[in-house]
């Protein structure tokens, strides 16, 4: 084996050495731990399938031949245990024939004795690069699916719910959806999550704008463009149909694309093919498609500005995200959830809401949304100086808002009994928060036990069967 100069890993991996010639593993171990490796050795295929679970090595290097468990044999069963460990082998024997069995029962690469240490060096690169590439992508879809998978779209409301429910029946099947909304709602969040709840999860998601771009950019951006199509076409461009192809495509303000781009998008959605801007050659492609928009689009196809024939392609499956002011109790959880999502983006520990804070935010109608909620809150975590949000951090126009009293004025002005004002407060906030005691006992700064006692009270009351208790009994 020949020695070249050793330099110096920034990163330490763990490297397996399995061979049954103690000289050999000893020199690779030597002069993998050099380099900054960490190392273990094994003497055989069973000893090292021992090792494996514990050590959890990035890159195994097996010799083909050894006693008991041979290097292939070793790597056929270090895959039904379920590491994920690049496997190089090595032989003194140059064989094509076990190369290409090394090869077939996935191993990365294949060396020969006796080694070559820049040869090791190179190709332990490849391997734990490629390794490193892996575990990149890995994460990545980890994280997309954790960002975009239905649990952690937050939110209880019945009306969500509803949306969540037609948009997992419809997920696994290739119809068109069409995402219904105000803006600010979550549009797009759905969309991701029906694709990645969908065969097509690892297919790619490409989304497009279509308010964003004038007509002409528009239809290149969706069909592409031969070379000289038009001035500045200096080269062929894909679009984003061919780059979708086997996944899904989300167009978002469908409502804003032209009547000439709208039909041929019925072409596509009817015959699943098109020709590039400029182009002559009819391309296929395979697209789910699932569109958006924040207009009422019924409406206009009866004014003439939008095609029937196009609504009723897309309108296969409707869903409609309800507005933040109709679904407000579920503010309380949006809020935790965005205030952890921001103090770890800020670096900050906050650890709740002050008194009167969440009143504040259950007041307002929201007309941005849940994007609008969003943008409040990271802004609150910005300007927050302690581990408390208060009044202070929330825009002007939030300050010191109070719950309108439009449904009985009378309770809340000067000389109501308290009685009348601690009923106003608790069948009010109730109907903010849906129904739910425990947020409601939340925001209140009471216990569910008490609304669940004054609940039974105003009853009795209405009722004519209301008997006085002592003081305190409510709190029992």
């Amino acid at each position: 084996m020949t020695t070249p100069s050793l330099g110096t890993r920034v990163a330490k991996e763990r490297i397996l050495v399995v061979d049954d010639e103690q000289n050999a593993r000893v020199a690779l171990r030597t002069m993998l731990a050099e380099e900054g490796y960490e190392v273990l050795e094994a003497a055989d295929g069973e000893e090292a399938l021992s090792l494996l679970p514990g050590f959890g090595p990035s890159v195994v290097l097996a010799d083909v031949r050894m006693p008991r468990l041979d290097g292939i044999t070793l790597l056929k069963r270090a895959r039904e245990q379920g590491t994920d460990a690049v496997f190089v082998m090595m032989t003194a024997f140059a064989s094509v024939e076990a190369a290409v069995e090394a090869m077939r029962a996935g191993a990365e690469n294949y060396l020969v004795k006796p080694l070559d240490f820049n040869a090791v060096q190179v190709v332990l690169a490849k391997a734990l690069e490629k390794l490193k590439l892996q575990r990149d992508a890995q994460n990545l879809r980890e994280r997309v699916r954790d960002r975009y998978s239905f649990h952690n779209i937050v939110g209880d409301a019945p009306e969500l719910q509803a949306v969540f429910d037609v948009v997992k029946r419809a997920a696994p099947t290739r119809a068109t959806v069409l995402i219904l909304g105000e803006s600010g709602t979550g549009k797009e969040l759905v969309a991701q999550a029906l694709h990645e709840e969908s065969p097509r999860a690892d297919k790619p998601f490409i989304k497009v704008n279509c308010a964003a771009l004038s007509e002409t950019l528009l239809e290149s951006e969706l069909f592409g463009h031969e070379k000289g199509a038009f001035t500045g076409a200096i080269g062929l461009k894909e679009g984003r149909f061919e780059l979708a192809d086997g996944g899904t495509l989300f167009l978002d303000e469908i409502g804003e694309v032209s009547p000439a781009l709208q039909v041929k998008l019925l072409r596509v959605l009817q015959q699943r093919e098109f020709e590039r801007v400029g182009g002559t050659r009819t391309l296929k492609v395979d697209v789910r498609l699932v569109a958006a928009t924040n207009r009422d689009l019924a409406g206009m196809v009866k004014t003439g500005g939008f095609r029937e024939d196009l609504y009723y392609r897309l309108n296969v499956v409707a869903v409609t995200l309800p507005p933040l002011r109709d679904r407000k109790g579920d503010i309380p959880a949006l809020v935790t959830h965005f205030i952890a999502k921001y103090a770890k983006a800020y670096g900050k520990e906050i650890k709740a809401l002050a008194a009167g804070t969440l009143n504040a935010l259950l007041s307002h109608d929201w007309p941005g949304n849940v994007r609008e909620l969003e943008n409040v809150v990271e802004r609150a975590v910005v300007l927050c100086k302690g581990t408390e949000l208060d009044g202070d951090d929330l825009p002007p126009t939030l300050r010191g808002l109070r719950p309108r009293s439009d449904r009985s004025p009378g309770a809340l002005i000067p000389g109501a009994t308290l009685y009348d004002i601690e009923r106003e407060a608790i069948v009010r906030t109730l109907e903010m928060v849906g129904g739910s005691t425990s947020r409601a006992a939340e925001i209140l700064g009471i216990s569910v036990r008490k609304i669940q006692y004054r609940q039974k009270e105003y009853k009795e009351r209405e009722e004519g069967h209301y008997v006085a208790r002592p003081d305190g009994d409510d709190e029992a």
